[in-house]
């Protein structure tokens, strides 16, 4: 029974063997059926993709610098205007508003002038006094200067009498003592009197000196009076444009009180502050005079002539004014501040804008600098911002090559070593592009003419 049982099994598990054998057999026909009916694919031919880019020829030229900056113009001349004397204002210009304009020598306001003609009186009454006294002081010089004549002439008689008597009471036995003693009262008292006298005329120089301090005194004392009385009156420096203005008729004012504040239009003044680079290398200083005394300062600028436009009307509004000098340097800015004065003719223009030059306006001013030499001019996008060019070679691949920033104006840079004369400078921005990489130059007609 065991044995019958064991063949059976060995057969059971040979058709098992043979079953998957079979399977496997068909599985591997089948495989080989289905991939001999595949076709291999079609080869494919890798060709390198070109960037199409437009290019320019670089050409070394030079290039004048323009300088460029804000500022807001402004009146060079502001004055704030202060009654010098007190009292009340009697009168004001019809026209004293802000905004208006005085012409030079119009009164703009007057203030009281009652008490300072009563002073200018008593001063001139002062100043006449004085010069009388001065008069009869140097009259009265003379006339005592005569009289001391007389006087010395009368104590030499009176001496000689003196003598003459006592000699002949005295040798001759003529005449008594009182006599002689009378003699000699008369000399001493003409003496006396020409001493007197004397000492009178002596002083009168410096009791002229005296009384002339005094008229001088006085004389200074009527100025003043004639000083306060023009003072009530005050007129317009110049053609005066009123900025402010505080003061009414009836209104009683002080001395130093701030009522009016006037500006001359006739020259204004822009303040430019430039980046002290920009400064250091483009802009033109004169030559120093070898008489100029030395001084740590900026040698003057060169007065030339500066483009200003409006920043309200960038196209329209165009304006001429004068380099004029450094203002300050300011060193946590590190900013360079000139100043550029335009005249009222400069600022009204041609009289074809609608609106002239003036103060408030904030505008964009354009310095001329010194001349870039030998240096080449290229749009902005062909500049990368790790300065780097890249460049077509004549093999039509791409090329890159480092490069000197001398300055960036505008949309364009402009590049001083680093390219040589006739490279093919890519205008075409490209991002972080393959060396030798192949183009596809396209037309730079327009390029070209952009960068001209």
């Amino acid at each position: 029974m065991d044995s019958k049982k064991n063949s059976r099994q060995k057969k059971h598990v040979m058709i098992r063997i043979v079953i998957c054998a079979l399977i496997l057999l068909v599985g591997w026909a089948g495989m080989n059926g289905l991939a001999s009916l595949k076709q291999p694919p079609a080869e494919v031919k890798t060709e390198e993709r070109a960037i199409k880019v437009q290019t320019m020829e670089a050409q070394p030229r030079d290039y004048p610098v323009a300088i460029t900056g804000y500022g807001g113009a402004m009146a060079l001349t502001v004055v704030t205007v202060a009654p010098e004397v007190s009292g009340r204002v009697v009168y004001t210009h019809p026209t004293l508003k802000a905004g208006q304009i005085i012409p030079v020598g119009d009164v703009m306001f007057r203030i009281d002038p009652a008490d300072y003609e009563a002073g200018l009186q008593e001063a001139g009454a002062g100043v006449t006094q004085w010069q009388n006294s001065v008069a009869r002081l140097k009259k009265q010089f003379a006339i005592d200067a005569q009289r001391l004549k007389t006087l010395e002439r009368n104590a030499q008689l009176a001496k000689t009498e003196f003598e003459r008597v006592k000699r002949l009471f005295e040798v001759d036995s003529v005449g008594t003592r009182s006599g002689v003693d009378q003699a000699e009262r008369a000399y001493n008292s003409t003496s006396d009197q020409a001493d007197q006298m004397a000492q009178a005329v002596t002083l009168y120089p410096l009791q002229i000196r005296e009384a002339e301090s005094s008229l001088t005194s006085a004389k200074a004392r009527l100025s003043l009076a004639e000083t306060k009385l023009s003072r009530c009156t005050v007129k317009a420096p110049f053609d005066a444009r009123i900025k402010s203005v505080s003061v009414e008729a009836g209104q009683f004012v002080s001395p130093g009180q701030n009522i009016l504040t006037l500006a001359d239009d006739t020259l204004l003044e822009i303040q430019v502050p430039l980046d002290s680079r920009d400064a250091r290398n483009w802009l033109q200083f004169e030559t120093p005079a070898s008489d100029r005394l030395p001084t740590a300062w900026f040698a003057n600028l060169k007065p030339v002539e500066c483009t200003i436009r409006w920043t309200e009307d960038k196209t329209g509004s165009v304006w001429t004014g004068i380099l004029n000098r450094v203002v300050k340097f300011d060193q946590q800015t590190r900013t360079l501040t000139v100043a550029v004065r335009v005249t009222a003719e400069s600022a009204m223009g041609n009289g074809n804008r609608a609106l002239p030059l003036v103060e408030g306006m904030f505008c964009t001013i354009e310095i001329p600098g010194r001349t870039m030499h030998n240096v080449y001019r290229l749009p902005r996008q062909a500049v990368s911002f790790e300065n780097k060019v890249y460049l077509a070679n004549a093999d039509g691949r791409l090329k890159t090559v480092d490069v000197t920033v001398e300055r960036i104006e505008g949309e364009y840079v402009y590049v001083g070593r680093g390219l040589n004369p006739g490279d093919t400078v890519i205008l075409t921005r490209l991002i972080d592009p393959l060396e030798k990489a192949l183009l596809e130059i396209a037309d730079t007609t327009a390029a070209k003419e952009s960068a001209s």
